[in-house]
């Protein structure tokens, strides 16, 4: 190899700050700012271009887990751009799906495994501190102390960098690693001297590298390789991890956001502590300073965001400060226009977000017109100490002042209150414990709960219920009216999440409380009675609301009247007890004539006289007049689709009950697709184990049986009953629902010795939970008959037949369909002939509609 002549000099000129430069027969080395020059000897010279590096040489640092996964995309297109350009920069991502670049995303990880993978394809991999040119000077010059120690040893840091240049020069095929590069501009002049080999550098920074190298983005492991480092990092990688465990580490990793750092830094946390994954992620802005064994204390993720934090303040402190409010906000879709009162004009925001965005703090939309940071970089700036003289943590007033000037008037359109309403919600659910919230921001609260309920979504609004009720019982008293009106909603939200363990129990006290102090006929005493019965309902405690529904409808219709709304709503409930019980002669009447009342007093399309419409249509299904039943469906859901839209709770409600219909009516290819689209739209809007999404899951599984197609069927009705035994309880009707309906995709499919133990069980429980006569006792019974019938079991199967029609006979008549039904299965089990005993004729129970 030679050097290049350079124009008014002796050796080769070296530009950049304090880079360096070799040359003459000498080797004379001048540094890029012409401060030094250094030169060596000629012994040093011959040793550079004689000395060998042995086999596999290098000075790779050792990985922190030693687990890799999830990158083998990464490595094979890393492979590729090296091998056609030589150099490269490991970046990161940052657009419009996710927040991608913080330190910790694995980009040091990445560069390490990949020198590990191809160190035989190189005849030397050298790993280098690059910081900044100092540490780069520093790096090269180990490579001589390692290679030529005789002479190292005897001379100074410039000199020995100088000789490694040199080497490098004289052998190629080499692999230099440049980690952390702060300024790319840093790299310039050692890509332009040293070009016989590979550069890798990595880098916080996504800009300034077009003209330097070419770059990869890095994102973060998906949810499935989170996971399995997590599990592994965890156990052992000896231990098959359980369902449960796989499940609660999946939850952990999806809390750190799938950044590889911080899920190696929990798991070296658990393994060495043994601390439960529950209780991780509730000390989780706490540990993220915590290093375990196997953990460097300095690249702890809280560590390595500060040394961010003081690169990027002494930059732009005013996008420090931006950075601490936006912690406080949801992760997610921050819009500029929110942020702008943080800045005196468009311009010094727009500077704040770059600093920001040029370290990979945040990240753009596509339109640019907001923003997005990583939760696990919220969560550690939450949980920074208070050094403001008001007791506020860091941030928290300035996003509450944002919070409060972009909050819309209560009746503006939805567009205002949409956007805003995920950074209140997040505001209130990271309210520290020992802080109180002014009246300012509970007014906000109070207006966005009030919103959520008008559109059906009161599931979302517990983090602010539980604000508001906090407050006042600190502010007003246990007992003051409106401290007794939030618990009334906390409760009737806890309901509305399917969270009955803690609504019914919190609404229990509210009735004794308001019973207690607004007295036993108060209206606000009237709607806490009915919305506890409400929630004994949805557990399926018939028993004990009925009869509150019907003391509080008495109570109604003398204190507010016949036709007052409230006492409506009691009545359209009470009939929905009548119904669910069984006994449709009394809920029909009553429901008709409260949906004649209703559309009177309130008018033909108001939600409530929608949700009667509804109820009544779901009653004439029950008491199998799908006649009646099936018009008055689709009439209510093209109502409601038009009054509250298509993705209203009620909307997807009357979708569900519809398909329900005209599966009844044996119309499987109108009610499998609708079945489908509510169940995607559910697990959209509630969520994944939300009571009504788990309803749309066991129906569409009993819609895939009835077609016929058993293995999604069996596969669907399993999860179902698993997460409705977590979510509701072994012995809730939707549970019991679950069970039957799973005995019967096994009976269907031949599988009786899995069938009727689990049709015994759920008929014992039906009768001890719901009673001898409710509709899912009369369905389980009548399967087990038919179970034990196709078992050649006759001896406890016609007993058993004998009993269903009794009672179908005493409860619809002689001609209902499953009257005839319950007779048609008597006649073929009476019957010894075994040809005929296989055209039996089965009921299932499938849910409620919902």
């Amino acid at each position: 190899m030679t050097d290049s002549p350079v124009p008014g000099g002796g050796g080769p000129q070296a530009t950049g700050p304090r880079s360096i430069a070799v040359g003459g027969g000498v080797g004379v080395a001048i540094t890029g700012d012409g401060a030094r020059v250094v030169m060596l000897p000629a012994e040093a010279v011959r040793w550079a271009k004689e000395a060998e590096a042995p086999p596999g040489a290098g000075n790779l640092p050792g990985s922190a887990s030693g687990i890799f996964v999830g990158r083998q995309d990464e490595l094979a297109k890393l492979r590729r751009l090296l091998s056609a350009e030589g150099e490269a920069a490991v970046t990161q991502v940052s657009g419009t799906q996710a927040i991608h670049g913080l330190g910790g995303i694995g980009k040091t990880t990445l560069a390490l495994h990949y020198a590990h993978m191809h160190r035989r394809r190189y005849t030397l991999v050298w790993w280098m501190n690059a910081t900044n040119t100092e540490q780069i000077v520093t790096s090269l010059a180990t490579l001589a102390t390692r290679l030529c120690p005789q002479w190292a040893a005897t001379t100074g840091v410039q000199e020995q960098a100088a000789w490694a240049i040199l080497w490098l020069q004289w052998h190629p095929g080499w692999l230099l690693v440049f980690d952390n590069v702060e300024d790319p501009d840093d790299l310039r002049h050692y890509l332009g001297m040293l070009p016989d080999g590979h550069h890798l550098a990595t880098s916080r920074t996504a800009t300034g590298w077009h003209a330097i190298a070419p770059t990869m983005s890095l994102g973060l492991l998906d949810a499935d390789a989170a996971a399995t480092l997590l599990c592994t990092l965890t156990l052992g990688p000896e231990h098959a991890p359980t369902q449960e465990q796989r499940q609660e580490t999946a939850a952990l990793a999806d809390e750190l956001g799938y950044l590889p750092l911080a899920l190696e830094q929990a798991g070296a946390y658990l393994f060495e502590t043994g601390t439960s994954l529950a209780d991780y992620r509730d000390m989780l802005g706490k540990v993220m300073d915590t290093a375990a064994g196997g953990i460097d204390p300095e690249r702890t993720i809280a560590r390595i965001w500060r040394h961010t934090l003081t690169a990027i303040e002494r930059r732009n402190p005013q996008a420090v400060m931006l950075l601490k409010t936006v912690a406080w906000l949801a992760p997610g879709d921050i819009p500029r226009t929110l942020l702008a009162p943080l800045c005196p004009d468009p311009l010094t925001l727009g500077e704040a977000l770059g600093a920001l965005h040029a370290y990979n703090m945040i990240s753009y939309s596509a339109d640019r017109q907001s923003i997005s940071v990583h939760r696990l970089v919220q969560t550690v700036l939450r949980h920074q100490p208070t050094t403001q003289a008001n007791g506020y943590p860091p941030g928290r007033q300035d996003a509450e002042h944002l919070i409060l000037q972009a909050t819309p008037d209560e009746h503006m359109d939805n567009p205002r209150w949409e956007r805003l309403l995920p950074h209140v919600l997040i505001f209130a659910e990271s309210c520290p414990t020992d802080y109180t919230a002014t009246s300012e921001i509970m007014r906000v609260y109070q207006e966005a709960a009030r919103y959520l309920y008008r559109q059906g979504r009161n599931a979302h609004a517990v983090g602010l219920q539980q604000a508001i009720l906090a407050h006042r019982e600190r502010s007003l008293g246990d007992t003051h009216t409106d401290t007794l009106a939030s618990r009334n909603n906390l409760g009737d939200a806890y309901r509305a999440a399917g969270d009955f363990k803690r609504a019914i129990p919190l609404l229990e006290k509210n009735v004794t409380d308001c019973e207690q102090t607004l007295g036993e006929t108060h209206p606000g005493t009237l709607i806490s009675r009915n919305n506890l019965a409400v929630a004994y309902q949805a557990t399926g405690d018939v028993r004990r609301a009925m009869p509150l529904f019907e003391a509080t409808l008495t109570q109604c219709e003398e204190v507010l009247g016949n036709t007052h709304p409230d006492t409506l709503t009691s009545r359209n409930n009470l009939a929905r007890a009548f119904q669910e019980a069984g006994h449709f002669k009394r809920a029909i009447p009553l429901l008709e004539a409260t949906l004649t009342q209703r559309e009177e007093v309130l008018g033909n399309t108001h939600p409530d006289t929608l949700t009667n419409r509804c109820d009544l249509a779901v009653t004439y299904g029950a008491a199998g007049d799908l006649k009646r039943a099936i018009p008055l469906f689709e009439a209510t859901l093209t109502q409601r689709e038009e009054v509250l839209g298509n993705t209203h709770p009620d909307t997807l409600t009357s979708r569900n009950n519809l398909a329900h219909a005209y599966e009844a009516a044996g119309d499987l290819k109108r009610a499998a697709p609708l079945f489908e689209n509510t169940l995607t739209q559910r697990e959209q809007a509630l969520g994944e184990t939300h009571p009504s999404t788990l309803t749309s899951r066991n129906n569409l599984a009993y819609a895939y049986r009835v077609a016929g197609d058993l293995q999604r069927a069996i596969s669907l009705l399993k999860t179902t009953l698993t997460q409705r035994e977590e979510v509701l309880g072994d012995t809730h009707p939707d549970t019991l629902v679950s069970r039957i309906n799973l005995a019967g995709a096994y009976h269907a499919a031949g599988d009786l010795g899995r069938a009727i133990p689990l049709f015994e069980a759920a008929l014992t429980c039906c009768e001890r939970t719901l009673g001898e006569t409710h509709p899912y006792t009369l369905a389980s019974r009548h399967n087990l008959a038919g179970a034990y019938h196709a078992a050649g079991d006759l001896g406890r199967a016609i007993p058993l037949f004998e009993a269903v029609l009794s009672h179908c006979e005493r409860t619809w008549g002689n001609t209902h369909s499953k009257t005839l039904a319950a007779r048609t299965n008597l006649a073929l089990a009476s019957r010894s002939d075994p040809a005929t005993q296989r055209r039996r004729v089965a009921t299932t129970a499938t849910d409620p509609a919902q």
